[in-house]
């Protein structure tokens, strides 16, 4: 198999492995909530805390990861954050359980930059589309795989041997990131050279100076906290405004990540192929369609009505991750993918550091779920507008630049 793919797989994999860790708390969090006498604007700032630490190691992390090279990041990124899982079962009050949560956020955020740097490095601008999407199904089948796996756990062995359990994946990958991905790509290597308007190679502030990193990162934020309000309050909205029981909770929990998955692909590929010029545009209209969906599921009669409208809101939701990720790679230099992926999935993670405590906030007011939602619809608008503005910007530059150069304004 070409080195390229087998890339691919392991940070699949690993990816893979990070949303079961992260998402095991959501499923649990009703469990959570009512062991330890949890309101739900705390169990917001619980979700928060895992994204506050994520997020200030986004662009420390990427950094690192230009430095020091993605594999070896990697591996001390996978024990860290399974050790932190595996202490966010011993949790037995509110603050154990945000600082655990806070550490655990840490070593996840430092993949990040690492994981998308290996797919800049190893594939051509025309593939990152695809491989991005095919990358980022993890994201879904994770999710996916984990509520009804957690949901089991939560009746078999309870949830603080749940996460227990839960350390034994990560320190797998760890083993098999470190002895199959080399230090970098030995064939197939293309190379981004951003200069500015001297004709020299872009620095950091020149970057810094670049209106569509702004836009991506302004973006990205807003996404963020649709994403991550879906993400981390969708089984307690299921559970206790749909009144879904928990041996339910698992099999609906996991249906929207289904949908997410199909969502990557078909998307990623139109990213790749036929809209390629167009992908700001298509993530854009992709993002408006979730949110017009997330309408759907919380005004529904019915609990299929609301599946279905959370499903088809994660078909979308998840639907923009390969091409927005393939634009912001094909705007970076190749000595600066990991720091600037990281910046601009720093801006994402304040986005999904607030998303929660607000829609807890929210739900604790107002008993009621549904100004919540307005919430996140509001926010897929804002990142649409974005989008729409960086498409702009991006075809300008595309009209005026030679291959594999881009110029920084």
């Amino acid at each position: 198999m070409n080195k390229k793919w087998i890339m691919l797989l392991l940070i699949w994999l690993m990816m893979f492995v990070a949303y079961l860790d992260r998402i095991n708390i959501s499923v649990a969090g009703p469990t959570i909530q009512k062991e330890l006498h949890i309101s739900p604007a705390g169990f917001g700032v619980v979700l928060s805390a895992f994204t506050f630490g994520y997020a200030i190691l986004q662009i420390p992390g990427g950094i690192l990861a230009d430095k020091f090279g993605a594999k070896r990041l990697l591996v001390i990124a996978l024990i860290w954050w399974s050790i932190f899982t595996g202490m966010t079962g011993m949790a037995m009050s509110l603050g154990f359980l945000i600082v655990s949560r806070v550490l655990f956020g840490v070593g996840e955020g430092l993949e990040n930059g690492a994981q998308f740097k290996l797919v800049g490095d190893f594939f051509p601008s025309h593939e990152r589309s695809s491989a991005n999407g095919l990358f980022l199904t993890s994201l879904a089948l994770g999710p996916a795989v984990v509520a009804p796996v957690a949901a089991w756990l939560l009746k078999s062995v309870g949830w603080h041997s749940m996460f227990y359990l839960f350390i034994i994946p990560g320190l797998i990958m760890a083993i098999l990131i470190g002895w199959f991905i080399p230090n970098k790509p030995t064939e197939g290597v293309v190379h981004t050279e951003i200069t500015n308007r001297k004709g020299l190679r872009a620095s950091w502030s020149d970057i810094m100076a670049h209106p569509a990193i702004w836009l991506a990162f302004v973006a990205y934020l807003f996404f963020n906290i649709a994403f991550w309000g879906f993400l981390g309050w969708m089984p307690s909205y299921l559970s206790e405004a749909r009144h879904i029981t928990l041996s339910q909770l698992g099999m609906d929990a996991s249906l929207p990540y289904w949908f997410g998955f199909l969502g990557l692909v078909i998307v990623g590929f139109l990213g790749n192929r036929f809209l390629n010029r167009y992908r700001a545009s298509m993530i854009a209209i992709s993002y408006l369609l979730a949110g017009l969906c997330l309408y759907i599921s919380f005004s529904a009669k019915t609990v299929s009505g609301s599946l279905f409208g959370l499903s088809a809101a994660a078909f979308f939701l998840y639907g923009g991750f390969g091409p927005f990720w393939s634009v912001a790679l094909d705007l970076l230099p190749d000595q600066l993918r990991g720091t600037f992926s990281g910046f601009v999935n720093f801006g994402g993670q304040i986005g999904g550091f607030i998303a929660p405590i607000i829609i807890g906030g929210i739900v604790s007011a107002t008993d009621s779920f549904n100004f919540g939602f307005g919430f996140m619809i509001a926010a897929v608008i804002l990142s649409a507008i974005a989008l729409f503005c960086l498409q702009a910007f991006w075809l300008k530059v595309q009209s005026s630049k030679p291959a594999n150069n881009s110029a920084v304004s």
